[in-house]
């Protein structure tokens, strides 16, 4: 390198003593991916490689929280770096595996891409979880090796989330085991999830909740109630531009659900803010609303027949004396555009 200085180092084995190895694959790929408490966690590992560890004395031995240890051990386990001898103590004798040296690129799922589990395998029933419950590394990699669909949802739920951390782990099987929903119904949702940019668990598990609830359970189920929430999640999308809003409130989202299935357009919409903006100077949702309600109640479906019957109301010029002539009523308004008669 022309400018540059090269230096070059070798190992002192002589002063160190006796040495042991660390998977080239640690200093590729994960030197910037892991925490500097997950390095010295794996360090310390395979340093004690062949002997039993518990929490505490990775935590008593590498300066880190017995909790931070527990998490490091099940960082290495779901990247494949570390794998247990047994299962039978919580921390168990680990060893080192070969994993991929190049990670995997999974694409969005599609129903080509998802394994239906209609006839799965014959694998051995896994105890229905609570909701409460916190799982270990082992009891995670134990399950995997009972349930193919198990073992499957987490390597496509690590391609959309990224490494997957213990509240994520904990959440694809309470979905999977206490809700029940099946592992190609996960999958689409946390596909969708992602297309939308919410990855955390408590959104996810939201919307599982309620597919459990309105028994959604197949991929068909699943694929057709995503298109629906992709297309109410545009509606709404294009409403918050309009009224130029980045949040909404629970009630606000109740009125753009009613006006979605009113079947009320984007432009319908625009021009009914644009009224309300006239008439009272301000965002109003309810104000919207009325003007809304009265258009579907009418049988009105666009723009050009709604300015037809405003045509009619200009015609007529109905007020009310006591009215002054800049006034605008949505009440009155309604009624003329209904073709009512005025008492």
């Amino acid at each position: 390198m022309e400018g540059g200085i090269i230096l070059e180092f070798k190992a002192n084995s002589g002063a160190w003593g006796t040495m042991f190895g660390v998977p080239c694959v640690v200093a590729d790929n994960f030197l910037k991916l892991a925490t500097g408490e997950q390095i010295k966690v794996l360090l310390y590992l395979l340093r004690c490689s062949g002997r039993e560890c518990s929490e505490e004395d990775i935590a008593a031995n590498t300066g880190v929280s017995i909790q931070e240890a527990t998490d490091a051990v099940l960082f290495w386990q779901q990247v494949n770096v570390l794998t247990p001898n047994q299962l039978s103590s919580p921390v168990q004798s680990l060893s080192v595996i070969q994993p991929q040296t190049e990670p995997v690129n999974t694409p969005l799922a599609s129903e080509n891409q998802i394994s239906v589990s209609e006839n799965p395998p014959k694998q051995k029933k896994i105890k229905p979880v609570s909701r409460k419950k916190t799982w270990t590394g082992t009891e995670i990699e134990h399950m995997k090796k009972e349930s193919a669909d198990i073992s499957e949802l987490f390597e496509v739920a690590q391609s959309y989330l990224g490494i997957l951390k213990p509240a994520q782990t904990d959440s694809l099987i309470y979905m999977h085991e206490y809700l029940g929903l099946k592992k190609e119904v996960i999958i689409t949702l946390i596909s969708y999830c992602c297309s939308i940019e919410q990855k955390p668990p408590n959104y996810i598990e939201k919307i599982a909740n309620q597919w459990a609830e309105d028994n959604i359970n197949t991929l068909e189920q699943a694929q057709e109630e995503v298109q629906r929430l992709t297309s109410s999640h545009e509606y709404m999308n294009q409403i918050m531009r309009i009224f130029e809003m980045k949040r909404l409130a629970k009630k606000q989202k109740d009125f753009i659900e009613q006006w979605q299935n009113m079947g009320m357009d984007i432009e319908m919409i625009n021009y009914a803010y644009e009224k309300t903006l006239e008439q009272i100077n301000e965002l109003s949702f309810p104000y919207i609303n009325k003007i809304l309600v009265s258009w579907h109640e009418s049988g009105f479906k666009d723009i050009k027949s709604v300015c037809e019957s405003e045509n009619v109301y200009s015609r007529n010029n109905i007020r009310k004396d006591s009215r002054k002539d800049d006034d605008f009523d949505v009440d009155m308004y309604s009624i003329c555009i209904n073709n009512y008669e005025v008492i």
